[in-house]
């Protein structure tokens, strides 16, 4: 089958662009619905590392003249017993009767009154597949004739590159999570990061840094962002930005950003490993909050990881805030003789060798993560 400049425009763009939509692929759907003449359709996307209770992605696709009618009730569909999904050959097009259950006519009898009440007479159900990562089902229905061969036609031209489209989202949505996991473990400490070119322009920023920080277009045009700070920290964040990228042996600097705010930025040279092709950053920014972890859930990962009883996990989180232990003990409600002992144990269990030690355990281990 030919390949003609309205696939490119109509079906191929969108699928690559499509992949960056939430959810995915809902322009490309259309437009097949719309080339294909189909009345409904949706399509059914499954990740392989997805939790069993995890409802599929489902996205449904009407034709204008069907925009008033139900979407397609995918799971009744799949209450009728048609040919199952997981069944189907990927890359293979299957026409209405395949998926019929012709050897029992009982069955036959309901999935044929059920799929008429749904106003489905004639579909194509396709499978992609990405490599054991993801899976998705694309369901295309009409009501008064069938599809033509030219319809049929576009659909198989089309496959191969949704199955491809497919893989590169599968690819994306793991890095989504690598990202997140990332961010979120940051988050908790309340670190934010972002990547500068030598010139101090900021090339990306996670949320945390977003959200402490005030960044502006670069004028001109010109890619990348601003810090929006004073002049003089302006000129600073500049020049070590320079300095760091030109100077492979270069130490760590500290610039501060707000006075009002006790706010400062560390910079150090970048050493991130990032696939090409890939913009690398000449220097990674760091900020930090004066944030501490939720206390109950400290208290409880202390008395996991240490053996600490309740009490003597809430004392030790009380402590490594920096409350003495009779500032602690009074908030916790504990007599000076208990909060003593309490504090003798907790040492004892986390092998601590005084206040300041236990600080470092604390900060340390899993307990800021909670």
């Amino acid at each position: 089958m030919a390949v003609l400049s309205a696939d490119h425009r109509e079906l191929f763009l969108p699928l690559i662009e499509g992949i960056h939509e939430s959810p995915p692929w809902g322009v490309f759907l259309r437009n097949l619905v719309a080339r294909m003449v189909a009345r409904r359709a949706f399509m059914i996307i499954t990740l392989a590392n997805a939790a069993p209770d995890q409802a599929p992605s489902v996205i449904h696709v009407a034709a204008p003249r069907a925009a008033q009618e139900d979407p397609i009730d995918f799971r009744r569909l799949e209450a009728l017993r048609l040919h199952p999904y997981g069944a189907l050959r990927p890359g293979r097009i299957y026409a209405l009767d395949e998926m019929l259950d012709y050897d029992d006519r009982a069955q036959l009898a309901v999935q044929r009154a059920a799929l008429a009440q749904m106003g489905i007479r004639y579909g194509r159900w396709l499978r992609v597949s990405a490599g054991g990562a993801a899976d998705a089902w694309l369901v295309l229905v009409r009501e008064r004739e069938d599809f033509s061969g030219a319809a049929v036609a576009l659909l198989d031209a089309v496959a191969v590159h949704l199955a491809a489209a497919l893989r590169t989202l599968a690819a994306l949505i793991d890095q989504r999570l690598q990202t997140a996991l990332a961010t979120a473990a940051l988050g908790r400490l309340g670190v934010g990061q972002l990547a500068f070119d030598g010139e101090g322009r900021v090339m990306a920023a996670d949320p945390v840094a977003e959200r402490m920080l005030t960044l502006v277009p670069e004028p001109g045009g010109r890619p990348g962002r601003r810090l929006h700070l004073r002049a003089d920290a302006a000129r600073r964040l500049e020049a070590v930005c320079a300095m760091l990228a030109a100077d492979p042996a270069a130490s760590p600097q500290v610039v501060r950003i707000d006075d009002t705010r006790d706010s400062d930025l560390l910079l150090r040279r970048s050493d991130l490993m990032l696939a090409e092709p890939g913009a690398h950053p000449a220097v990674i920014g760091v900020v930090r909050q004066a944030l501490r972890e939720p206390a109950r859930a400290a208290i409880r990962i202390l008395a996991a990881r240490h053996g600490l009883s309740a009490n003597e996990a809430a004392l030790a989180h009380a402590l490594s805030l920096g409350e003495s232990l009779g500032e602690a003990g009074a908030r916790l409600h504990l007599t000076v003789e208990t909060a003593r002992n309490y504090s003798k144990r907790i040492y004892a269990k986390t092998g601590a060798r005084g206040q300041a030690d236990l600080v470092r355990i604390v900060l340390t281990g899993l307990a800021p993560f909670g």
